[in-house]
């Protein structure tokens, strides 16, 4: 895997440098006052300290990073002109196709998988300047939202190592939380960067749909798929979506009209009209979650935001449905190898793929009418309000060795014990999504606020998020390792 290495003279990280935010990276490189060599560095040995207890990174990249580095530095020396991520080191996600270089998506059937072409999204943060130091490991076919697989084994939360990260992005999630990077990639088809930075305790954004190219697929017209950031700061989640925003031509979902994002993310919410929904109607919510959340929104109210109790009326059909969604999105991509490759696939996936060969494809297309009025409910809450705020996860992290579906299960109350509160959003997947930490819970362990846009209106997400971040902020909050 190539995870062993020495970098220079440097024996131990410096974790200040560590946990320094991409974007100021990215100036201190470009103004010379610090070498792209040196962050790479100290990112490689950062990676090397932490791995072997966390297995978030699959693979690295140091000899290649480290020359990139050298010629990121020579380009400053000589004044040319410079991308927003130069020299500043990054992770991709192990689901994430990169040219040359192995994409497992952490199946043994994909374990010799080398693409010919990097993914969309890939590029333009290359583009920008940033360098790739290593692909961050996910669950098989990115299927759960805890990060465990045939071929890698399990990834651990930074916080305490026998907790999850989350999944699907659970390794970008460990990466940025543990500090070996500033900045990662992850996919979200269910809350797959929102689960990882709510219990690794990062920023995750869910764009809006079509707002970041997605082309990795075997189809261009799926309608729950994003990339996304994981990050440290809100300016760092910003910068990430301006870089990789489309429009994309050969993404037919892909929005045709760019936004304009500024940074530093504007945090000013005083009149905005926001709700709160704290189960969402669906979900039973751990106490100390549901306090910082109540948290958050006084923080807001204190802004001069409006922040209102509001009943959603969504129901477990909503759940139910992006389930059977999922079992078949995921079956038509990879159940081609149930039947030859069976004992090598992750148990759980083989019991999905087989649940989807059951589905017809009449009760399929009548998935769509739960989610429309599952839509119709936001909407009537959206002609009164500009953004809904709720937990991410109604939980701190599970046990590192669970799943998904260990965790699911209806409780005599008639709520849903769950280890997430995203999926039901990809079902309404125009409405962005992003997860902010919300303080922390006696355990230990990071707990997040999760806020939901408007069709397509990514900036109000994120200047929420800023506000969130300017009233409570967790920039100096670190992982004990």
């Amino acid at each position: 895997m190539g995870l062993a290495f020495k970098q220079g003279n440097i024996t131990m990280a410096d974790l200040d440098l560590c946990f320094t935010s991409a974007t100021e990276l990215a100036r201190r490189i470009a103004a010379g006052e610090q070498s792209s060599q040196e962050i790479v560095a100290n990112s490689l040995v950062r990676i090397e300290e932490v791995n072997g207890t966390l297995n978030c990174f699959c693979f690295t990249f140091p000899e290649e990073a480290v020359e990139l580095a050298k010629a990121a530095d020579a380009a400053v020396a000589r004044g040319d002109a410079v991308g927003p991520l130069h020299g500043v080191p990054i992770a991709i996600k192990d689901f994430t196709p990169t040219k040359g270089k192995t994409t497992t998506m952490g199946s043994k059937v994909y374990a010799d998988n080398v693409p010919d072409e990097d993914a969309q999204v890939v590029k333009d943060l290359l583009g920008a300047g940033a360098i790739m130091v290593g692909k961050t490991t996910t669950p098989e076919f990115a299927h759960d939202g805890f990060t465990h697989s045939p071929l890698w084994g399990t990834t651990r939360n930074p916080w305490n190592p026998e907790r999850t990260p989350g999944g699907s992005s659970g390794g970008s999630g460990a990466a940025v939380a543990s500090g070996c990077v500033p900045l990662a990639e992850g996919s979200d088809m269910g809350g797959s960067v929102r689960i990882p930075a709510s219990f690794c305790g990062t920023v995750g954004l869910k764009p809006s749909l079509g707002r970041i190219p997605m082309t990795v697929l075997p189809t261009v017209f799926d309608n729950i798929s994003h990339f996304g950031p994981l990050a440290r700061t809100i300016d760092d989640a910003a910068l990430f979506l301006d870089i990789a925003q489309g429009p994309f031509e050969r993404d037919i979902m892909s929005n045709a009209t760019p936004i304009d994002i500024q940074r530093p993310v504007p945090s000013d919410v005083k009149g905005l009209r926001i709700a709160l929904d704290m189960d969402l109607g669906i979900y039973h919510v751990d106490d100390e979650v549901a306090a910082n959340v109540e948290a958050s929104a006084a923080a807001l109210r204190e802004v001069g935001a409006i922040v209102e109790e509001v009943d959603l009326g969504w129901t477990s059909d909503c759940v139910d449905a992006w389930l059977t969604y999922w079992n078949v999105y995921l079956a038509a991509f990879f159940e081609q190898h149930l039947d030859t490759r069976r004992d090598d696939l992750d148990p759980n996936i083989a019991a999905m793929f087989d649940a989807a060969r059951g589905v017809s494809a009449i009760d399929f297309k009548r998935l769509e009418f739960v989610r429309t009025q599952q839509w119709f409910k936001l909407c009537d809450v959206f002609e009164r309000y500009d953004a809904l705020i709720c937990p991410t996860t109604p939980i701190p992290a599970p046990p590192a060795d669970s799943s998904d579906a260990e965790q699911l299960g209806m409780r005599p109350d008639g709520k849903m014990n769950s280890s997430d509160m995203t999926l039901v959003f990809n079902n309404v997947a125009q409405c962005p999504a992003l997860s902010v930490p919300s303080g922390m819970h006696s355990n230990g362990l990071p707990t997040s606020l999760q806020i939901i846009g408007h069709r397509f209106d990514d900036l109000t997400v994120l200047r929420i998020g800023a506000a969130v971040e300017k009233t409570r902020p967790w920039a100096e909050r670190r992982p004990a390792m």
